[in-house]
């Protein structure tokens, strides 16, 4: 990705809002998109990113407001008239037309000449790692081999926005993990702005620079993976990136909540005292050994085997009947033996706790 820093954005929507019928698919959508830049819509289904990426794209064209592109008012210009190649989840290849004249197709329709053609043809087939190709029908292609030639196609005409509508979906989590990272390769190789839809975290948090949090309708946080991850900015966002542990709190003091009947210390707690709060904590960040702050004895109600991590269900006494997650590596659940029913210090690091309104 390219700096950004008081650069021009490439990509620039305004105030988008898309109704159907009485129901706002988007409300007030504002957003400035970068040259070169990767960027995810994120969010569960529903929430509106396919639409927002449609009305990108004139496939669906927005109710009010505005998209420039490259400093171009593109707002009402249909899909043919705009700037872009798309890849959806189904690959969307013509089944009559071998894999040639797919990525061919919009190169002969802008009537290049043969040589030209050709030369751009086996560019591409080559860049997606499949050049022996060629002569094949999509049918006797796997859907990874197939999702490759849908974006060699959408490459072809080499068009300044690249959209991608959940291309990976369909696929199986094997194949589905090596193309993410081909995708996110060549896109850096070419340069290519890029927006690509998902509602696979996972995949937002490898293949973004910036990612796009939708949730009806609305963007709730835009940020790079590592603020979304460790700073998101609602209970949303933290409840939907990951896994995270929620507990009930009330406010005692500008920096300190209470969870039942036991005292939290955090950097700054927002409210007075006596409103109720959600505090949340990764499990990854609950610190098991060298415990500085906000020591507790805690029980293990239950252990979980996840592979590479275990998972462990802990309880206080002091906490009510709040549970709580902590991760632990294998190396660790071997070295301290730990079982169901141990007690366990543990620590709920300041700097890790976010705090939310009830």
């Amino acid at each position: 990705m390219q700096e950004n820093q008081g650069q021009s954005p490439y990509l620039k929507i305004t105030e988008l809002t898309k109704k159907f019928g009485d129901f706002v698919a988007l409300d007030n959508i504002s957003l400035d998109v970068f040259e070169g830049e990767f960027v995810c819509f994120l969010g569960p289904s529903g929430c509106g990113k396919t639409t927002l990426l449609r009305a990108i794209a004139g496939l669906d064209i927005q109710t009010y407001g505005r998209v420039e592109q490259a400093g171009r008012d593109v707002s009402n210009l249909s899909a043919s008239e705009r700037d872009f190649g798309i890849v959806f989840q189904s690959y969307a290849l013509f089944p009559n037309l071998t894999i040639y004249k797919n990525v061919a197709y919009g190169l002969e329709n802008a009537k290049l000449p043969r040589k030209q053609i050709d030369d751009r043809v086996a560019e591409l087939l080559q860049l997606v790692g499949m050049s022996s190709q060629a002569d094949k029908y999509p049918a006797q292609l796997s859907g990874g081999q197939q999702q490759r030639i849908s974006l060699a196609r959408a490459l072809a005409i080499s068009p300044g926005l690249l959209l991608l509508d959940e291309p990976l979906s369909a696929l199986d989590a094997k194949v589905r993990l090596m193309l993410r990272h081909e995708i996110k390769d060549l896109q850096h190789k070419l340069g290519v702005t890029t927006i690509m839809v998902t509602h696979d975290q996972e995949e937002a948090l490898t293949m973004a620079d910036r990612i796009v949090v939708m949730n009806d309708g609305i963007i709730e946080q835009v940020g790079t993976p590592t603020e979304i991850y460790h700073e998101p900015a609602t209970a949303f966002i933290a409840d939907f990136i990951g896994t995270m542990n929620f507990l009930e709190a009330r406010v005692t003091s500008s920096t300190q909540i209470h969870i039942g009947e036991l005292g939290i210390n955090c950097q700054s707690v927002p409210g007075n005292a006596g409103d109720k709060l959600l505090v949340s904590i990764r499990p990854e960040d609950v610190v098991v050994q060298d415990a500085s702050d906000n020591r507790l004895e805690a029980t293990i109600e239950d252990i979980e085997f996840l592979g590479a991590f275990v998972r462990a269900e802990l309880s206080n006494s002091e906490m009510s009947d709040h549970h709580f997650f902590a991760d632990f590596s294998a190396n660790q659940v071997r070295r301290s033996d730990l079982k169901q029913g141990m007690k366990l210090e543990v620590g709920l690091p300041k700097r890790s706790l976010r705090l939310y309104p009830a």
